[in-house]
């Protein structure tokens, strides 16, 4: 987003991060282009209680949020394609993933209320409530049942 021709977004994506570089690493490296509000370093964590948050790999990305958009931006036009620790870095404006919606995150569907009222049945339509089911379904099954006692009864 851009308001007056001057960019809006305070957060910055650097790739290409060397296995050897932690958060005072980055913090150190673009806190030169403004105040650095945060530095998110994602890790391969899998939640399992038993983890030591020490053992943790980092993805090779990291997230910088800048005090200003335009600090974000000198980060940005000096950082990219630049050299830090022996790799380089791809920096960009950080952009928001792909297929999650920023109200539901990662919940399921149906906690929404409005998926429910779009696609879920009254449980009284639906059958479940009162145990009631489809004459046609059980005739099948009933059927079902007894052309496999037929033909267990025929290999006999």
């Amino acid at each position: 987003m851009e308001v007056g021709g001057k960019p809006t977004k305070k957060t910055i994506f650097v790739g290409g991060i060397g296995e050897d570089v932690d958060e005072s690493i980055i913090m150190e490296a673009f806190s030169t282009f403004g105040d650095v509000i945060d530095v998110q370093l994602p890790t391969n964590a899998t939640g399992r209680p038993h983890e030591n948050p020490a053992d943790l790999k980092h993805r090779g990305y990291a997230f910088v949020t800048f005090s200003s958009a335009g600090d974000a931006q000198d980060a940005i036009d000096n950082m990219d394609m630049n050299e830090l620790r022996g790799r380089i870095l791809k920096v960009s404006i950080a952009r928001p993933m792909k297929g999650v919606t920023p109200a539901t995150g990662n919940r399921a569907v149906w906690e929404s209320e409005d998926w429910l009222k779009q696609y879920a049945k009254p449980l009284a339509g639906s059958g479940g409530l009162r145990g009631d089911r489809d004459p046609s379904l059980e005739t099948t099954s009933r059927d079902n049942v007894e052309e496999t006692n037929n033909v267990d009864q025929e290999d006999q």
